[in-house]
């Protein structure tokens, strides 16, 4: 069984979690071996940038083990999240795959995680991202998977990761047949037309 563990924080972009939210979430009731969790500082509720109201799961006292940590982007990501000592704590603990969505590549980069790396973010963000050092950008790519981090460019391209990284840990078959279910291009997943 692996745990997916989504961050949430005040302002996050809603479609960055709910979005491979809604792909592990399918994948588990097709029978793979995942359970997907929200995940916050505390378990009050969250307010995302459009005004949905989220209860995370559990808070990182009480996180368990996680194999994929999922870290949203959005206006909460380009100012307090990456300021906050605790996400940024959160996050540098992690010992399985973190991946970002959109702008949450600056809550990694802050993290110190996307040193040395190959990453992408949401296009307007890319000049946020100049300043860390050791940090490789792929500006036409959708999603970037390395061993340690992945990236994803903006909101909607988070399901092409999780897509992609479902296909990594489960096989192309499930997530075609997850994208299929979400009425999602295969093509991006498989490469078939």
């Amino acid at each position: 069984m692996k745990t997916i563990g989504i961050l949430v924080f005040e302002d996050v972009e809603e479609l960055d979690f709910v979005g491979p939210l809604e792909v592990f979430g399918t994948a588990a009731r097709f029978g793979t071996g995942c359970r997907t969790i929200v995940i916050a500082e505390t378990v009050q509720s969250i307010r995302g940038r459009n005004g949905l109201t989220v209860v995370p799961d559990v808070d990182f006292e009480n996180a368990p083990d996680l194999q994929l940590l999922i870290v949203p982007g959005g206006l909460g990501a380009r100012t307090h999240a990456r300021q906050n000592a605790a996400i940024l704590q959160f996050v540098r603990a992690q010992t399985g795959l973190v991946a970002s969505v959109c702008t949450g590549a600056l809550i990694l980069a802050e993290a110190g995680l996307l040193r040395g790396e190959t990453a992408t973010t949401h296009h307007n963000a890319f000049e946020e991202l100049g300043p860390y050092a050791g940090l490789s950008l792929r500006r036409s790519e959708r999603y970037v998977i390395g061993e340690r981090v992945a990236s994803s460019a903006g909101v909607s391209a988070g399901i092409d990761l999780s897509l992609a990284l479902l296909a990594k840990f489960w096989g192309a078959e499930i997530a075609s047949k997850v994208a299929e279910n979400l009425e999602w291009n295969k093509t991006l997943v498989t490469g078939e037309g």
